[in-house]
């Protein structure tokens, strides 16, 4: 299979993958989109002519980046709505309110790194919940309204962090396994992605698209939790020439979300708008950091698992 490539790559911007292209009449939400690169990815899609939903957990932070989006681009067609990925009650709540048909969803939103385990009132670990099990019940309440928009596309913000961690399916909360913060980040990040090759084998015949991004190293607030230990501390010393603007981060979220180049593409993993590679093994953060940064691990694509998450996902967040 030949890999997708685009004339975007590390240094292209939002702005840039979205020029040229009209999403007058189209509507969008995107999560986590207060600050950062959920921000960027709202203000191009909103700079192209999207009515955009920022879905949020604070939603006066929210209206402050939505009259800033307003004042950017002259789009008025901006509303926030309040959005809680780790309370089903929020999400539930959340898709019960949303009327008619959906073009684009962005699950943007995650924490990232949690020095230590935390679980939601379900049960569940904070990180699994906040960046995979919320986002999954989140597009799978609106898979109606995504169905009803003739071409909808959804995008899941994963991590190069999903290599190191596959989805341990018998363990999904750490109760065995000792937590570690970037164990448990990176299977919510190999989680990701299994979402998108997952949705994209159901969804077909709706016509959706569902793929997964990441958008490398762009410095937000998804990064105010420390590394715990120095050595994990290193890898973003080893990455400091790859750091982003958080609008050339929001570049590979946009263009999956909107642009022509993937029309009818559904199912892949994006790094720095290109397909990313597919590796048997992480390349070394020392010494191959782009690698790294633009590789896909083979359990993050394999079919069999993205069937095996997708049931055990639906069975959490259907049990009382």
């Amino acid at each position: 299979m030949t890999l997708i490539s685009t004339p975007f790559g590390f240094h292209s911007t939002a702005a840039e993958v979205a020029a040229g292209i009209d999403l007058t009449g189209q509507r969008a939400i995107v999560t986590g989109a207060s600050s950062g690169l959920g921000v960027e990815t709202a203000r191009a899609l909103a700079g192209v002519g999207a009515e955009v939903t920022l879905a949020v957990r604070d939603p006066a932070a929210g209206q402050v980046a939505a009259d800033d989006i307003t004042a950017t681009t002259g789009n008025k067609e901006i509303s926030v709505a309040a959005l809680e990925l780790a309370d089903r009650e929020s999400v539930a709540a959340f898709t019960a309110a949303w009327d008619g048909p959906l073009h684009i969803l962005v699950n943007n939103a995650g924490v990232m790194a949690l020095p230590r385990l935390e679980l939601t009132p379900d049960g569940w670990e904070k990180q699994f919940a906040v960046n995979h099990l919320g986002p999954f019940a989140l597009a799978v309440g609106l898979h109606r309204a995504l169905a009803a928009a003739g071409g909808a596309r959804v995008v899941s913000v994963s991590s190069s962090m999903h290599m190191w961690s596959p989805v341990v399916l018998d363990d999904l909360h750490f109760t065995f396994r000792q937590y570690g913060p970037w164990l448990g980040y990176g299977q919510s990040k190999t989680a990701n992605i299994l979402f998108a090759v997952g949705a994209a084998d159901r969804w077909a015949h709706d016509g959706i698209s569902v793929n997964a991004v990441t958008p490398g190293t762009a410095m937000s607030n998804l990064y105010r939790h420390k590394p715990p230990s120095p050595t994990e501390g290193k890898m973003f010393g080893n990455v400091k020439g790859l750091i982003k603007s958080t609008e050339q981060g929001a570049a590979t979220s946009v263009l999956a979300a909107a642009s022509p180049l993937l029309e009818g593409v559904s199912g892949r993993y994006f790094a720095d708008c290109a397909e990313a590679v597919p590796v048997d093994r992480p390349p070394s953060m020392e010494t191959q950091p782009v690698e790294f940064m633009n590789a896909v691990a083979p359990y993050a694509l394999d079919t069999v698992g993205a069937d095996r998450l997708w049931e055990a996902s639906l069975r959490l967040i259907t049990t009382r």
